[in-house]
């Protein structure tokens, strides 16, 4: 049976962007005509400390706001998470429900024969790559990490379309600005004054969109459906 609900654990690092990617997220789903909200959760607030959030997208209302204790999907950001233990829940998949996903941003496979036993026997699917190389590839920096991670995760659950995401980084990144000059136009403000910001808006789009292809073709291969029903379509946002 079709989920009404899809629950999104994102295990990472202080400085990863995951508590950005986890908005962008219920930004993009937003647009797309889901219920969804996100949070975050926080332990020592410092660069490389354990960190994360959660994200959940729904045709239904949400109300929950806690912890993401059983995940649909697990989105591992550091190989860390899982190597040294840098995880709230212990092992990093604990609560994994039937028939999830994981996607884990390592270039190599991480997980033993335990490991990958036990997830296969839930039905359980992993995409391992290496998304901060993919990232600098294409962004020419690791920053657009969070990028490429939520762009695999869209591709990957095929309920979300490349429009909405590009909707939900838009709205994250490009404020509003009121030009000064009595005659200058809001555009020509923003080319100006705010170039460097549209540049890095545009490399992370193209790291999303990427990520988003690579995610979609992988899971059509493996066999995943939809994780989601579409959303009503009086939800959508106009």
């Amino acid at each position: 049976m079709q989920r009404q609900l899809l629950s999104i654990r994102m295990p990472a690092l202080g400085g990863q962007g995951a508590v950005t990617a986890a908005h962008i997220i219920a930004t993009a789903a937003s647009y797309e005509g889901y219920h969804a909200i996100s949070n975050p959760f926080f332990g020592a607030e410092k660069r490389m400390a354990p960190s994360e959030s959660y994200a959940r997208l729904g045709i239904i209302p949400i109300y929950d706001r806690g912890e993401v204790v059983y995940p649909d999907v697990i989105m591992v950001f550091h190989p860390q998470v899982i190597t040294m233990g840098k995880s709230y829940t212990m092992p990093f998949y604990s609560g994994i429900k039937k028939n999830g996903l994981i996607l884990i941003n390592s270039e190599e496979n991480l997980l033993n024969a335990e490991d990958a036993q036990f997830l296969e026997s839930l039905n359980v699917k992993v995409l391992t790559k290496d998304f901060t190389k993919f990232a600098v590839e294409l962004a020419g920096t690791e920053l657009a990490t969070n990028m490429a991670m939520l762009g695999a995760l869209f591709g990957a659950i095929g309920v979300v379309s490349k429009e909405s995401i590009e909707q939900g980084i838009k709205d994250r990144f490009l404020k509003k600005y009121v030009a000064s000059g009595g005659t200058a136009t809001l555009d020509s403000a923003i080319e100006r004054k705010f170039k460097k910001k549209l540049e890095l808006i545009e490399k992370n789009l193209a790291t999303a969109s990427a990520a988003y292809d690579l995610a979609r073709e992988w899971a059509i291969n493996n066999g995943l459906e939809p994780f989601l029903p579409p959303p009503p379509q009086e939800e959508k946002v106009a």
